[in-house]
């Protein structure tokens, strides 16, 4: 299964779509829930000048169409003057909710304009090393979010 890959981005500057062309904003798949409630609840939240959402179950020991494991890229000049902890802080704040319930795992690049405009590239994820297998937790949220 190939993984789900959606982008969206609101207009932002000439400088920084110059560096790598933003997607448009896109609707999401309705049969993907939890990547709808992802991209809104960060829209809504950090005001991305480029979002992407990547999910990256397929990759992981759960179901197939699972909505467990994500990588987004979110670049905000809210992010500006704020070290990577409190960057990730507000991503996870943003999600509370889904990564208490539904959400197993959330790697995050958080960057600022300036920093997408550098390098505007998205980090690779490792391959599974099985540790949800172990996490008798994930069954629940997996069941969450189907409902």
């Amino acid at each position: 299964m190939l993984a789900c890959v959606l982008r969206a981005a609101r207009p932002a500057s000439a400088r920084l779509s110059s560096t790598r062309p933003l997607a448009h904003f896109m609707d999401p798949d309705p049969s993907r829930p939890v990547e709808r409630t992802i991209r809104t609840k960060l829209t809504e939240a950090l005001k991305p000048d480029h979002l992407e959402i990547h999910n990256e179950s397929h990759m992981h020991a759960v179901p197939p169409g699972s909505e467990s494991h994500f990588r987004v890229l979110v670049v905000s000049s809210q992010f500006r003057g704020l070290p990577l902890i409190q960057r990730h802080r507000l991503v996870n704040e943003a999600l509370k909710e889904e990564l208490s319930s539904r959400v197993h795992a959330l790697a995050i690049q958080a960057k600022t304009p300036e920093q997408w405009e550098s390098s505007p590239t998205l980090a690779k994820s490792p391959a599974c090393m099985g540790g949800s297998r172990g996490d008798h937790t994930v069954e629940e949220k997996l069941k969450a979010g189907r409902e």
